[in-house]
């Protein structure tokens, strides 16, 4: 992946850090098989089990602070409810340092810890940072600088926590000086699933070589995925199968479609950062020397408007919630699906009814593409995640320190990758618990761990929500078919760019 610093950030963004709204919260989606069955005996079963050999440091380094009570705020997602169900209590009982983690919806999550950060009141000891707001917090200076922290208190550094032990996902929370702003607590890619049942079917692979010539096998290139598509949606009617062959996150009025066409498929056509060439006086059009409309952008956008054509109905109501729930229904045969819906969709009987029928790979793209992004440029997909950030204004800034520590520790990582499948420490594979979870994910971990420096988070642009908000409603129009694809991006990219100039970013 690429460090922040090769994102381009601008200390002197707008001040102004407009969230996603409403609309855009992140639903919370079904909760893995060991998460469901009862968070907290779970809890306590883990809780029983852990014993670490520096339990020394935590007391004596929390001696000053058992009068203390840390509160946090969170979105209610597997990882933040393991944090409140399971780690916290271990925390508490290890060091008497009593910790409230609030877990609630995504928007309130953010307009709790904003308005927290933004009035000074200290309410919030740590925050949940999603990637692709960080850089917007950085310009406002809401967060602790935590490799600081610890460098200018070292009887709080753990022992057992270091810098070193994370992913490279990490980068995406340090500043401009290389520092970290926030720990991990969360990473997945977006990847193509496919049905291996469907794939290996000898009746199914016999028809699809009588129809096209070759193997059925996962797809490379997006035409070998269109036709994938094509046949099963074609089998599925002659059939009378509920079956088609792609997903689609193509709502018509939601920022999951801009985010699926930006983040997931105009990168696999060598369109990269929006189309947005920040070096070059954030050039969004082609006459300007931006590419969101460029040739590339253009194919892109029709190769996805036809998948989105011969995708379950459900499509056009689709966010990346709901392209979850089609796949785990068994209503496609391949997808472009979140790495975080993985976990119950391969491995949760109750939830899911094609279990220990997924394979995972890299999605499809041009030609090109791949050796391009393996040579330095662009990505080929989304590396979403977030971490736990101590805000400037909390009255406990050491005491939340000594948490984060926690839950950054190699120690704690492989119970919580296997409720809750995300990995943010490298040791973490190699434990035999996420291994055995990982041949249950068709080799999803595999992947992340040996792949997930092709892919890429939001980049570097405090400017975020504020060009989301203005062309989504242009994207929308496209899919809705009031606007052709061309005409469309076209006014897109001029959108754009108004809106950076009247942010203050081109001149």
């Amino acid at each position: 992946m690429h460090s922040s610093g090769d994102r381009n950030r601008k200390s002197n963004a707008a001040q102004d850090c407009q969230m996603r709204s409403p609309i855009n919260q992140r639903e919370e989606y079904p909760m893995n098989f060991a998460l469901k069955v009862g968070v907290s005996a779970f809890a306590m079963a883990v809780a029983s089990s852990t014993a670490y050999a520096d339990d020394a440091f935590w007391k004596e380094a929390a001696a000053p602070y058992q009068d203390v009570t840390l509160h946090g705020v969170t979105e209610s997602t597997p990882p933040s409810n393991y944090i409140r169900e399971v780690l916290a209590p271990q925390f508490e009982e290890l060091t008497g340092i009593r910790v409230d983690i609030e877990t609630t919806s995504w928007d309130q999550m953010y307009d709790k810890a904003i308005k927290d950060m933004e009035a000074g009141t200290g309410i919030y000891d740590m925050v949940f940072i999603e990637q692709d707001i960080v850089y917007s917090y950085l310009a406002r200076d809401f967060l602790t600088d935590t490799t600081k922290l610890l460098a200018d208190n070292p009887s709080l550094k753990a022992p057992t926590y270091s810098e070193n032990n994370f992913t490279t996902f990490a980068d995406y929370f340090r500043g401009e000086n290389g520092h970290l702003y926030g720990v991990p607590m969360e990473a997945f890619i977006k990847i193509y699933l496919y049905r291996t049942d469907l794939f290996n079917d000898p009746e199914i692979k016999e028809a699809f070589k009588a129809e096209t010539g070759h193997e059925l096998k996962p797809a490379t290139t997006h035409e070998e995925y269109g036709e994938i598509a094509r046949f099963f949606t074609k089998w599925g009617e002659d059939h009378d199968l509920d079956l088609w062959g792609t997903t689609a996150q193509a709502h018509t009025g939601h920022p999951a479609s801009w985010y699926e066409f930006f983040e997931t498929i105009a990168p696999t056509y060598g369109v990269y950062n929006w189309g947005i060439d920040a070096d070059n006086n954030y050039a969004a059009s082609v006459a300007n020397g931006g590419s969101m409309n460029s040739p590339e952008a253009k194919e892109a956008m029709k190769w996805w408007l036809s998948m989105r054509d011969i995708a379950p109905p459900e499509s056009n109501a689709s966010t990346w919630t709901e392209v979850g729930t089609t796949f785990g229904a068994g209503r496609v045969a391949q997808g472009l699906v979140y790495g975080e819906n993985a976990g119950w969709i391969a491995a949760d009987e109750s939830k899911s009814l094609v279990v220990g029928k997924v394979g995972v790979a890299l999605p499809p793209m041009e030609d090109g593409i791949l050796e391009e992004v393996e040579g330095g440029k662009g990505y080929i997909g989304y590396y979403d995640g977030g971490a736990f950030g101590i805000p400037a204004t909390s009255k406990n800034q050491k005491a939340a320190m000594l948490f984060l520590q926690y839950i950054g520790q190699d120690e704690v990582q492989p119970d919580w990758a296997v409720a809750a499948p995300r990995v943010t420490n490298k040791s973490t594979y190699d434990d035999p618990k996420v291994q055995a979870m990982n041949k249950e994910l068709g080799g999803y971990y595999d992947l992340l761990r040996d792949k997930g420096y092709l892919f890429a988070g939001a980049p570097a642009y405090p400017f975020h929500a504020q060009v989301r908000e203005a062309t989504a409603p242009i994207l929308y129009q496209i899919l809705t078919g009031d606007l052709g694809p061309d005409e469309g991006l076209d006014q897109m990219a001029a959108k754009a760019e108004a809106e950076l100039t009247d942010l203050g970013y081109r001149k």
